[in-house]
């Protein structure tokens, strides 16, 4: 009798162990799986490519394992925060040294900068106000900084700011400085080689990567403004043209023609002319887009100043002749070249007589379809020592300052 009972007492004893078996197992699966997730909450997929992403010039140091975690193994650095729509209109502001400071190299940085948004409708956001993108091709120091300081002081958010100088040149201006992190990844560069043509291209890309940017204008260290900014502003804005000088030189053409006509530059499309040129958006972006012809000019076996011959060249070769006004900007005086370099002004030298015939230069230069009374926005070339002359003017000449 007892027998017989303690079979069913002994196999509900055991199925009450395996239930209690099964439980304990659930609740470990769920403790692990909770762990996991608390493992893995700080591992979001990064949903950009990486070129459009900030890239650190050196990655962060690891952080070091807390005693605390309870999850087991090193962890992974935290990827970068996604970018917003506000950082591809000005994806290089920052404070810092090094505000336009990565590490694209030359052709990531071009590829990026080429992209140029097409659709424009609705959905684009509003407000956005253009600037003009002032480009420094300098070696070291900008002598007539403190001027382009007083140039540029009450018109924030209607300019931006780039400078190119040699990649050993460790000097910065003051953190009040408009200048100051405003230096971009430079490359050595040589005068009279089309290395020069590379930092323009390099400048370019950089300032094109702000979408607001939608004039562009070139100037070395010895450049001088000879108007205010809201003329200057005006006048650069205002223009359905960009002003990219570019005419018949038969002697240069002849020199190299052979060389060139075998690459398909043919004689009629040969041209020669200022570097110094002011742009607008879409010919800026072709610029730095372009790759057959300046492969052509950088294998010139030596040939000096192609500078001064593959921007002049191209716009006849692409056909942007329309769209520019086939001047520059820029008044550089070559009645009294010395040397293959344009007349260079000193302290003596400048005077309101001289600021107001750079203006002007020869008069009547073609501006819209129609004429305008002043030729030239900016100078060259001002040795340093003028500054002061042109600090003093600046208020009484050029409306600035």
């Amino acid at each position: 009798m007892d027998s017989r009972r303690g079979k069913p007492i002994q196999a509900f004893h055991s199925g009450r162990s395996i239930l209690a078996d099964v439980f304990t197992g659930l609740l470990l699966v769920s403790l692990g799986i909770v762990l996991g997730m608390i493992c893995n909450a700080n591992f979001p997929e990064s949903y950009l490519h990486p070129y459009l992403q900030p890239q650190p010039l050196t990655p962060p140091p690891a952080p070091a394992p807390s005693p605390e975690t309870a999850c087991v193994g090193p962890r992974s650095p935290s990827p970068a925060p996604r970018m917003e729509f506000a950082d591809f209109l000005a994806p290089s502001a920052g404070g810092g040294g090094g505000g336009l400071m990565h590490n694209m190299t030359d052709e990531e940085l071009l590829w990026r900068a080429s992209m140029e948004p097409r659709r424009v409708d609705a959905s684009m956001p509003r407000g956005i106000v253009h600037k003009v993108a002032f480009l420094f091709l300098v070696t070291a120091d900008l002598p007539l900084r403190p001027l382009w300081e007083k140039f540029f002081a009450g018109h924030e958010g209607l300019y931006s700011i780039y400078v190119h100088a040699r990649p050993g040149y460790a000097g910065s201006p003051p953190r009040d400085s408009v200048f100051y992190g405003r230096m971009i990844p430079s490359q050595n560069t040589t005068w009279g080689t089309m290395n020069l043509v590379d930092a323009e291209r390099r400048l370019l890309g950089n300032a094109l990567l702000d979408l607001a940017n939608a004039r562009f204008a070139l100037f070395s260290e010895s450049c001088a403004p000879l108007l205010s900014f809201p003329a200057v502003y005006a006048y650069l804005t205002g223009s359905r043209a960009s002003f990219v000088e570019s005419y018949d030189r038969p002697v240069g053409r002849l020199r190299h023609w052979r060389w060139f006509t075998n690459r398909g530059v043919s004689l009629e499309h040969w041209r020669k002319g200022s570097q110094w040129f002011q742009m607008h958006r879409a010919l800026a972006a072709e610029f730095v887009a372009e790759a057959r012809y300046i492969d052509v000019f950088k294998g010139g076996h030596g040939k000096k100043n192609m500078e001064e011959h593959y921007l002049p060249t191209l716009v006849t070769l692409l056909g942007w002749g329309a769209r520019s006004q086939n001047r520059s900007l820029t008044n550089v005086d070559w009645s009294h070249s010395r040397g293959g370099h344009p007349l260079r002004y000193g302290a003596r030298d400048v005077t309101a007589e001289l600021i107001e015939r750079l203006r002007k230069g020869e008069g009547n230069c073609g501006y819209n379809g129609g004429v305008a009374d002043l030729c030239y926005m900016f100078a060259r070339k001002f040795a340093p020592d003028t500054l002061g002359k042109l600090l003093e003017l600046a208020p009484k000449v050029m409306g600035f300052g």
